[in-house]
């Protein structure tokens, strides 16, 4: 199986931080997992990865963010405003899954029209929810 270079969770929950990265790490889907407490860790993290040697951004670069809609500083929404203003060198080809406990219909409905190729899931990650976005998403990494 071909592994994902990195997966960036984006939460500010210390406890679903440890559980998801937990189940990441068990799949063994991606030879890195990094974590951001809020949205601009995030794009700081994205930001210091186009400054870094060609090597290491390619091992640390993000190919899938799950990201939490309410955090401090900068919640999910103002993470992906900044994102798309972003020069193209440093966004890549990344897949979003906006992973939340909103039950709220209008953020699903936002988080379509502000993610291309991603899709809205409630926490907490599981291994089956992995299965199905390694599927739709990454299909040759299978």
């Amino acid at each position: 199986m071909k592994k994902l270079n990195c997966i960036l969770l984006v939460d500010d929950n210390d406890s679903d931080n440890f559980i998801h990265k937990r189940i990441i790490e068990k799949s063994g889907i991606a030879n890195h997992t990094e974590i951001a407490m809020n949205g601009k860790e995030a794009l700081d993290f994205l930001i210091s990865q186009g400054k870094a040697g060609l090597s290491e951004r390619q091992n640390k670069h993000p190919d899938l963010i799950f990201l939490d809609i309410n955090m401090p500083v900068m919640d999910g929404w103002e993470f992906l405003e900044e994102y798309h203003q972003l020069d193209d060198s440093l966004k890549g080809k990344v897949i979003f899954i906006m992973l939340t406990t909103s039950l709220n219909p209008a953020d699903k409905t936002r988080a379509e029209s502000m993610i291309d190729s991603g899709c809205f899931q409630f926490k907490p990650l599981t291994t089956e929810m992995i299965n199905e976005i390694m599927l739709r998403n990454f299909p040759d990494h299978l």
